[in-house]
C-alpha cells in the first residue's frame, strides 16, 4: 500500500476503533439485539492510489433539494479477467464500511426489510435521520447516475427532500442502481457485457439469454443456486414478486417485469456453511448479508440453502427469500481472497488495530495478504 494509504489507513483505524464503549453511526439503527454486535462509525472511502474508482459523489453536483447528475460515463475493461473478482469486492466491500457496516443475518432468520415495529405496522424501509440521509444522498445520487433513468429519477428525490426533508427515503429502490454502479467502476461499462438498469430483472436476462444462446459479450452467465461454483464477485438473486424459486421459472417470464434483488458475493465459507453478500437498499443502506448455504456432497460445492426443498427437512430460515438465481462471472477464480483480502481490510490491517466488530466477527483469523 502506497503512503498516501497507510496515511489515511491509520484515520480510518481511529473513526471504527471501538475502545472506551461501541460507537454508532448518527441515524443509523444498532444491529439487531439478536447478534449483540453494535454498528460502528462509517469508514471514510479509499484514496485512488490504493483503490482506483470514481466515487459515486463525483457524479453528482449540488445538495439535496438541488442535485443533479454530472457524469454518467463508465470505463470500459478490454477483456474479463480473474482479477475482476477481487476488483469487485474491492468495491462493494468498500460502500459497506463507508455506509456503517451493517449487516442482515439470514442464518438466523433476519430478513430485508426493518423489523415490526413493537407496536405493529408494517415492516419496511423507514425515514432515517436527516444527518445520515444528507451523508448518503450525494453516493446514492450517484449510483442512479450511472442507470439509463438516473438523471429522471434523482430529479424526482429533489421534489421529496424539499417536502420532507434529507431524512426521506428515496422514491425509487435503489438496489439495482447500486449493482450496476459497482459494475461500471470496475470496468463494465459497456451495455453488452451489463446491462446496467434500474431493475434487477434486466440483466438476469441477459445472463440467462447469454447462457441459453451460448452469443453475445455478457459477462454474466445465469444458474440455479448450487449448478456451479459460487465465488466472490459473483451475484447471488432473489425473487420478491413474483418468489422465484428456480432459474426456469424466471425464464418463463423472461423480458417482463418483476420485483427482484441481487447481491455481489463477497465470501464463501464450507466450514461455517455460508455465503457473505454486499448489496444497496438493504435497510436503506448498503449492507452485507449472511445467507444461509449447505454442502452438496454430490457436486462438492456450496450452494444457498433452499426452502421448500422436501430433502431438507423442516426449513430453519423461515421467511428467507430462496436463491433462485446465481450469475457467475464468466473468468475463472484467479487470487480472489474475497472480504479478507479486501483493500478496505488490509487498510485497516495497516495499522495494526482491532478490526470493526462486524468484520472481527466475520474475519475471526483476521485479514488475508499484505498491507
Amino acid at each position: 500500500m502506497l503512503s498516501g494509504g497507510i496515511v489515511l489507513a491509520a484515520a480510518i483505524a481511529g473513526a471504527v476503533h471501538m475502545a472506551g464503549g461501541p460507537m454508532v453511526t448518527e441515524g443509523s439503527a444498532p444491529l439487531p439485539p439478536s447478534q449483540g454486535i453494535p454498528r460502528p462509525s462509517p469508514t471514510p472511502r479509499l484514496p485512488a492510489d490504493v483503490l482506483n474508482i470514481t466515487p459515486p459523489s463525483d457524479r453528482v453536483s449540488g445538495v439535496p433539494g438541488t442535485m443533479r447528475v454530472t457524469r454518467t460515463t463508465c470505463p470500459v475493461k478490454a477483456a474479463v479477467t480473474p482479477d475482476l473478482r477481487q476488483h469487485l469486492v474491492d468495491i462493494a466491500v468498500q460502500e459497506w464500511a463507508f455506509f456503517g457496516y451493517g449487516m442482515v443475518d439470514q442464518t438466523i432468520g433476519e430478513r430485508d426489510e426493518e423489523p415490526r415495529p413493537p407496536s405493529g405496522g408494517r415492516r419496511g424501509r423507514p425515514r432515517i435521520a436527516p444527518e445520515e440521509g444528507a451523508r448518503v444522498a450525494a453516493s446514492i445520487g450517484g449510483y442512479w447516475a450511472v442507470t439509463p433513468e438516473g438523471a429522471w429519477i434523482v430529479d424526482r428525490q429533489n421534489e421529496t427532500w424539499g417536502g420532507d426533508g434529507t431524512g426521506a427515503r428515496w422514491n425509487s429502490p435503489w438496489s439495482a442502481a447500486f449493482i450496476s454502479w459497482v459494475m461500471c467502476e470496475a470496468g463494465l461499462g459497456g451495455p453488452a457485457v451489463f446491462q446496467r438498469a434500474v431493475a434487477h430483472h434486466r440483466y438476469i436476462d441477459q445472463a440467462i439469454r447469454a447462457r441459453d444462446t451460448g452469443a453475445g459479450q455478457s459477462a454474466f452467465l445465469a444458474y440455479d443456486g448450487g449448478e456451479a461454483e459460487i465465488l466472490p464477485g459473483d451475484l447471488l438473486c432473489s425473487g420478491r414478486r413474483p418468489a422465484y424459486r428456480t432459474l426456469a421459472e424466471r425464464r418463463r417470464q423472461l423480458g417482463e417485469g418483476a420485483s427482484t434483488h441481487c447481491d455481489l458475493v463477497v465470501s464463501a465459507d464450507v466450514e461455517r456453511q455460508w455465503f457473505l453478500a454486499v448489496g444497496g437498499n438493504v435497510r436503506s443502506a448498503v449492507t452485507l448479508k449472511i445467507i444461509p448455504a449447505e454442502w452438496d456432497a454430490q457436486r462438492r460445492r456450496l450452494r444457498p440453502f433452499r426452502p421448500g426443498d422436501p430433502r431438507m427437512g423442516d426449513n430453519p430460515y423461515r421467511g428467507v427469500r430462496p436463491i433462485f438465481a446465481h450469475l457467475k462471472l464468466r473468468t475463472g477464480a484467479g487470487d480472489a481472497g474475497g472480504l479478507a483480502s479486501s483493500a478496505t481490510v488490509r487498510a485497516l490491517a495497516c495499522v495494526a488495530m482491532p478490526l470493526p466488530q462486524p468484520l472481527a466477527r466475520l474475519l475471526p483469523e483476521g485479514p488475508s495478504g499484505p498491507c
